[in-house]
């Protein structure tokens, strides 16, 4: 039974290596200009449940597969916090975090701008963050 259910693991980690293995592939081939960031993953595991799941997606295993076909940004790039228009990085107080910025009031997925005024969704700026480190 142990020796069947080894093979069955094995398996599926195969499948699942493949699948990665082509998509990444895909994505290469697809697209010209691809940048991944870096995260603290264990940071952004809030419950046991999430942090199982998580797990499961295998996104250390993609981002290692990716890593050597495409350019990966630090983990301390200020993605988020950099504006895409003026150049402007938010410090202490004024970071937009996970659940938003209490100082002014803004969700975690909106970005707004201190310095210039750009109002603009907090994935849309990191990625012109992203598309310009390139």
């Amino acid at each position: 039974t142990r020796a069947k259910l080894q093979r069955d693991y094995r398996r599926v980690a195969n499948i699942q290596h493949d699948i990665v293995q082509k998509f990444t592939t895909m994505l290469v081939n697809d697209y010209d200009r691809i940048a991944i960031e870096d995260l603290a993953v264990k940071q952004m595991q809030m419950s046991h449940v999430a942090s199982k799941g998580l797990h499961r997606s295998m996104f250390g295993y993609f981002k290692q597969v990716l890593k050597y076909k495409c350019i990966l940004a630090d983990r301390y790039y200020p993605s988020t916090q950099r504006c895409s228009q003026c150049g402007h990085v938010k410090t202490g107080a004024d970071k937009v975090g996970l659940d938003g910025n209490k100082k002014h009031g803004t969700k975690h997925n909106e970005y707004v701008c201190y310095e210039c005024g750009a109002v603009m969704g907090r994935d849309e700026n990191a990625v012109r963050n992203l598309l310009a480190l390139l």
